[in-house]
């Protein structure tokens, strides 16, 4: 198994931590992982992404050109990304504010409209999570479990309180696509 992924959007948006959890969650298993990221200069606001491998053998480079998975939390990244995602690859759409479609028919694409289930969950940042339970429910690259341990460990005690919440909107997320 080798997968890569490309997660991106504006800064503020979560995309690096939903590939750091999945590197994360991927040690936790025992699998080979690389995360590289790149961002603009802005603080928040500007664009964010990375590159995330998953692999059961030695992972020889961390850059992805091009991706078995991507998730697009803006259009900007929608319009950067398309065309390095794999014939057959996963293609997760921010539904609430992408407004156009995807222009390949080679892919799968998934539509999540992770502001809307957010905001039902009472809590705009928790976007991310919405989408990453769409992604792992999909893909299945590593375990929910996993996950879970991964956000535990990267919230820390000072921010237990929020894991609740998190694990919500990852199950909302991954129902989206069950």
């Amino acid at each position: 198994m080798l997968e890569k992924y490309i997660f991106a959007g504006f800064g503020g948006q979560g995309a690096l931590l939903m590939g750091q959890l999945i590197t994360y969650a991927g040690m936790l298993e025992d699998k080979e992982v690389s995360w590289l990221p790149s961002y603009g200069p802005e603080m928040r606001g500007g664009t964010a992404n990375c590159s995330v491998v998953v692999s059961d053998e030695p992972v020889a480079s961390p850059i992805v050109t091009v991706a078995t998975g991507l998730v697009v939390l803006n259009r900007p990244s929608l319009e950067k990304f398309e065309s390095a995602l794999l014939p057959g690859g996963h293609l997760f759409i921010n539904s609430s504010i992408i407004d156009v479609k995807p222009t390949r028919t080679d892919i799968h694409v998934h539509y999540v409209p992770v502001n809307e289930v957010a905001d039902k969950l009472g809590n705009a940042k928790v976007g991310n999570m919405v989408m990453l339970g769409a992604f792992v429910e999909a893909t299945k690259c590593v375990e929910m479990d996993a996950i879970i341990d991964a956000m535990k460990h990267k919230l820390g005690e000072k921010k237990a309180k929020l894991v609740p919440l998190n694990i919500e909107a990852l199950n909302e997320g991954a129902k989206l696509v069950k």
